[in-house]
């Protein structure tokens, strides 16, 4: 099984793209794409899994849009997305991925990071969308 260090040097070798790390627990980092990027990504060493996580955006006030974004969520989720998922906790939707440890290597860890940077980049038009309807 991978270590917390195995996975930072996973973000390490993510460094190499252009991609910034900070760890802000032992075994908790914030990456960002680039060092101009809003988005933020945290990586959590759970064992047995990692976590990726993403702060999409917080749920419109209005019912009716929140029940017209959840079920686009829902459809995205089973179109777009192979591994990940959108979800929503408390107000806010995020979007997650669990790898496992016991067979992880950084080629699935970079292509985890990577489907979910070119989902967000695909959606966030579309989910903005509901952001500025509220």
């Amino acid at each position: 099984m991978l270590t917390k260090d195995d996975i930072e040097s996973f973000l390490v070798r993510l460094s190499t793209t252009g991609a910034t790390y900070t760890e802000v627990q032992p075994g908790f980092w914030i990456v960002r794409p680039s060092p101009d990027s809003e988005l933020s990504i945290a990586v959590n060493y759970s064992p047995p899994v990692v976590l990726l996580r993403v702060n999409v955006m917080n749920l419109p006030d209005d019912p009716a849009q929140t029940a017209t974004l959840t079920r686009r969520l829902l459809e995205l989720n089973a179109s777009d997305l192979l591994h990940g998922s959108y979800g929503i906790q408390e107000n806010q939707i995020v979007l997650t991925e669990a790898l496992e440890l016991s067979a992880l290597d950084y080629e699935e860890f970079l292509a985890t990071y990577e489907s979910m940077t070119l989902a967000l980049a695909s959606h966030l038009r579309e989910l903005g969308s509901f952001r500025e309807a509220r």
